[in-house]
């Protein structure tokens, strides 16, 4: 009897798949068999069908064994709530939808594995409460006494936690500092004996440079730099009678530029430049002075566009300044020793104005961890006259507070004296060895 019932329902399951929705018989016939539609034949595993470059599989707990620790419910909870508090009054200044993307896409997993749980608890191979303890680390003591190594367990302190720990406030940095100090000399020792004759020698040229820059990771929309840097140079001066050193670098100087962002790396900036020397200079073997403190002197203000360009890492950093309306004042205070035709100012005359455009070139780049080479290009212009610096310094260092240096300055100004050498070309060059401290808040 249980066979003919078995048999008798397999019989009526298939009458009922041969019939269609209206009753009619769905054999197969030459007739109605280019009305069925036609399904494609599988083909064999091909592997260019997929590009393999282009699959990203990130790391999901959605593959991990279930474990049960608690009873929850899936559309609130701890995560629900953390999220909630990031993007509420703290929400940080800047862009964090790549955090808000991870927080949910963990709370959709956890909910995920809950609902599993919930429905199938015959999956759930585990509990919190009966999960076996982990293993312990042991230690090997020695005991001089027994003269035996003994196995021990090893105490493992908890790490305290902080309870003011998410109550601490973050801090932001506005304003980012460097500072980078410099020493470098040469010495020379010949006694009084040797050969080929000679003297002794030491020359000294310090470096202080002060960077305090806005923090455009905060503020992307502005660009405020700042830079106060003083170089001087002493060397020995033995050929010179009345003095026993001379003043071979001697230049204190302020640098300032505010920009609003226009477009891209592009900003409205206006730019500030001084420079002047503290020190009095004199010629070997006489009183004639040739320069002092504001004699000469220079500002410069220009209103016009900057390009700030940094790769990732850094490595490379340019920033180019045009100012097609500019301001430049030349002034020579001590008018009475100094003779103000030598810095382009009629004399009996402290000051010159002139109107113009200049030009600001700055390019850092890091060649090797320890080499760095960095230019600058300043040029200014009444239309009339041309004014112009060029310098290169190559950094070579050979430890982290030791380093080597070399250094040229080519200048052009027309407004001085015309040279039978030089003609209105000036130039510089200094090799040097000697300390490097740096130190920077970010």
């Amino acid at each position: 009897m249980k066979h003919f019932i078995l048999y008798s329902t397999l019989a009526a399951l298939f009458v009922l798949s041969s019939m269609n929705s209206h009753g009619q018989n769905r054999r197969l016939t030459p007739h109605n068999a280019k009305l069925l539609p036609l399904v494609p034949k599988p083909k064999p595993a091909d592997s260019t069908t997929l590009n393999y470059d282009n699959i990203k599989l990130m790391p999901s707990n959605l593959f991990m064994p279930l474990v049960f620790d608690k009873q929850q419910n899936c559309d609130t909870g701890d995560i629900m709530q953390h999220h909630h508090d990031i993007t509420g009054d703290t929400k940080l200044n800047m862009n964090d939808d790549w955090l808000n993307r991870a927080l949910e896409q963990r709370r959709r997993n956890k909910n995920t594995r809950y609902d599993v749980m919930v429905k199938h608890p015959q999956l759930v191979p585990y509990n919190v409460s009966t999960l076996p303890e982990p293993p312990k680390e042991h230690v090997v003591v020695a005991d001089p006494n027994k003269n035996k190594l003994e196995i021990e367990t090893a105490e493992v302190e908890p790490t305290a936690i902080d309870p003011m720990l998410d109550r601490r406030e973050i801090k932001t940095r506005n304003w980012l500092h460097t500072v980078k100090t410099s020493l470098h000399f040469t010495q020379a020792y010949i006694s009084h004996n040797w050969y080929q004759g000679g003297e002794n020698n030491i020359n000294v040229l310090g470096d202080l440079q002060w960077d305090i820059n806005l923090n455009q990771k905060l503020h992307p929309n502005y660009l405020f730099e700042n830079t106060l840097r003083y170089k001087i140079g002493v060397m020995t001066a033995h050929n010179d009678s009345l003095r026993n050193y001379a003043i071979n670098e001697d230049n204190f100087q302020f640098n300032s530029k505010f920009g609003y962002k226009a477009i891209k790396n592009w900003y409205y900036s206006a730019t500030l430049q001084f420079k002047t020397q503290l020190f009095n200079s004199y010629k070997s073997n006489t009183r004639t002075m040739t320069a002092s403190f504001l004699s000469p002197g220079e500002l410069n203000i220009g209103l016009g566009m900057t390009y700030n360009y940094k790769d990732e890492n850094e490595i490379k950093v340019l920033s180019l300044s045009i100012a097609p309306l500019s301001y430049n004042l030349k002034e020579c205070r001590d008018i009475e020793r100094l003779k103000p035709s030598t810095f382009g100012i009629k004399d009996g005359r402290h000051t010159k104005h002139n109107f113009g455009s200049n030009l600001e070139c700055k390019f850092v780049w890091k060649i090797r961890p320890n080499i760095a080479w960095s230019t600058r290009l300043y040029a200014f212009t009444n239309y009339e006259y041309v004014q112009g610096d060029w310098e290169n310094t190559l950094d070579f260092s050979i430890t982290r507070h030791l380093s080597t240096q070399i250094y040229t300055h080519l200048r052009y100004d027309k407004s001085r004296p015309y040279d039978t050498d030089w003609k209105h070309w000036q130039f510089k060059e200094i090799l040097s060895f000697g300390l490097t401290y740096r130190f920077a808040t970010n």
